[in-house]
């Protein structure tokens, strides 16, 4: 999975077809949360998915988070163009894994029930480089780094640019209506929910709020 701006919609195939390696072009698109849940450890869908929520429980330093079942089977029922990048991918030989297998662990990733606290807690953790409120250090400093990277250029999918250039903090959003960011100059996580969404998938009233907040807050990195 590569660390660039797709410049294109966040379920789209464009970039899968013309890049010569068929690689997504970074993990938070579809394509590339696709490709990444199948390089997720364990024997079996379910093994992996409790991999996933046991993490996420762990840097939310919150234990109520649960799969919400109705949500990953209407998020199964009508996936079909996740299923059409996966097999796409498969097709090229760049994704390894059975393709529903790896669906099934994708759709369940997507529909955990969070809380915005929670999310600013997660926003947290990668602004104080992989360390929990308590002082335990759960990743490398270098991956949460990363991670803070890869969320200032491509997590608000096609706004990206103008994000960062309006608000000046890093900002990753959900089609839920959540948008983290984590100001590790200030080593705060920051969260907000909207659920109505612009034509790019990110929350609109989110992003005002994120305006308003980094403001009041003087968090603007620039």
């Amino acid at each position: 999975v590569h660390k660039e701006p797709s410049g294109d919609a966040f379920n789209s195939i464009k970039k899968l077809e013309t890049e010569p390696d068929h690689l997504p072009r970074n993990p938070f698109i579809n394509a590339g949360a696709i490709m990444t849940a199948s390089l997720i450890k364990g024997k079996d869908p379910v093994d992996k998915f409790n991999r996933i929520l046991e993490f996420m429980k762990k840097i939310s330093e919150d234990d109520s988070l649960e799969l919400a079942t109705d949500i990953y089977l209407s998020e199964k029922a009508t996936g079909d163009t996740n299923r059409g990048l996966a097999y796409y991918m498969k097709g090229q030989g760049v994704l390894s894994g059975d393709v529903e297998d790896i669906l099934d662990v994708y759709f369940k990733q997507c529909s955990i029930y969070v809380t915005t606290e929670s999310l600013a807690k997660i926003a947290r953790f990668f602004a104080n480089g992989g360390v929990l409120s308590n002082g335990e250090r759960v990743i490398p400093k270098k991956y949460a780094q990363i991670v803070s990277g890869l969320i200032a250029t491509c997590g608000m999918y096609d706004q990206s640019g103008e994000y960062l250039d309006n608000i000046g903090i890093p900002g990753k959003s959900g089609v839920g209506g959540g948008i983290i960011s984590p100001v590790s100059s200030k080593k705060i996580g920051v969260a907000v929910f909207g659920p109505a969404l612009d034509a790019e998938g990110n929350s609109v009233a989110g992003m005002g709020i994120m305006k308003d907040i980094s403001k009041e807050m003087e968090l603007d990195m620039f």
